[in-house]
């Protein structure tokens, strides 16, 4: 007989990069020592732009002295992808869980991160799917909608998946969005004839696909957390 799985959703509103990044190493190594139970942080960023590993920032298109005039930081991270944009009106999922116990390897999970902005597209009338060749993501024809950047450390994730809403699309004039040249950025607003709910409604629906398509059997929701990190 399967065992039950929960999964923990930290709604955390507008939430600093760093302090996100910082929140989500703590989790990571409580995670590895079964401290807490598979956690999902559930949020939106300040003006952000983000640089994977590999470090390129060439992708950057204007001087990073300039970005604090357009009121937006950088900062340099640890996972996987290029360079790309959080902001507001952006959902955000980072996932904080352990693979071995989902049962999935990082290609399936990452897959898995694609399906979840799919399927709530779909919720919207919107036709999206995943990567084709190199081009990671989701995308609506050649048009980018949700952006996807793990790390993974002894099988616990962290970092996760970026779904536009209604953001300011001009923050990806910038840059190379993910390092994929010639290929626009959309949001879901843009893109369905529907009319939206507030943007709460949205994020927890992509929270509600992610664990339906992950095989949680419930979600534990909690809010107004106040954390305290060191650092």
């Amino acid at each position: 007989m399967r065992i039950p799985r929960n999964l923990e959703v930290w709604r955390m509103g507008t939430v600093n990069y760093l302090k996100a990044l910082k929140l989500q190493e703590k989790l990571a190594s409580d995670r590895k020592i079964n401290k807490i139970s598979d956690t999902l942080l559930s949020l939106q960023h300040p003006p952000t732009y983000t640089l994977g590993k590999r470090r390129t920032d060439y992708n950057l298109l204007v001087p990073e002295s300039e970005l604090q005039t357009m009121g937006a930081e950088l900062h340099y991270t640890q996972r996987g992808g290029d360079i790309t944009f959080h902001g507001p009106h952006q959902a955000i999922l980072y996932p904080i869980i352990s693979l071995r116990d989902v049962g999935l390897g990082a290609r399936k999970y990452v897959e898995n991160l694609e399906s979840t902005m799919i399927e709530l597209s779909s919720l919207y009338g919107v036709k999206a799917h995943g990567q084709r060749k190199c081009e990671t993501g989701v995308w609506v024809e050649d048009r980018k909608i949700g952006a996807i950047g793990v790390r993974i450390s002894s099988g616990i994730t962290s970092h996760g998946l970026a779904f536009n809403i209604d953001p300011d699309l001009t923050f990806f004039k910038h840059i190379v969005p993910c390092g994929i040249a010639d290929k626009d950025v959309t949001s879901l607003r843009r893109e369905t004839d529907m009319v939206l709910p507030d943007e709460e409604v949205i994020q927890n629906q992509l929270v509600s696909c992610f664990a339906r398509l992950l095989g949680y059997n419930d979600i534990i929701w909690k809010d107004n957390i106040d954390i305290k990190i060191d650092g």
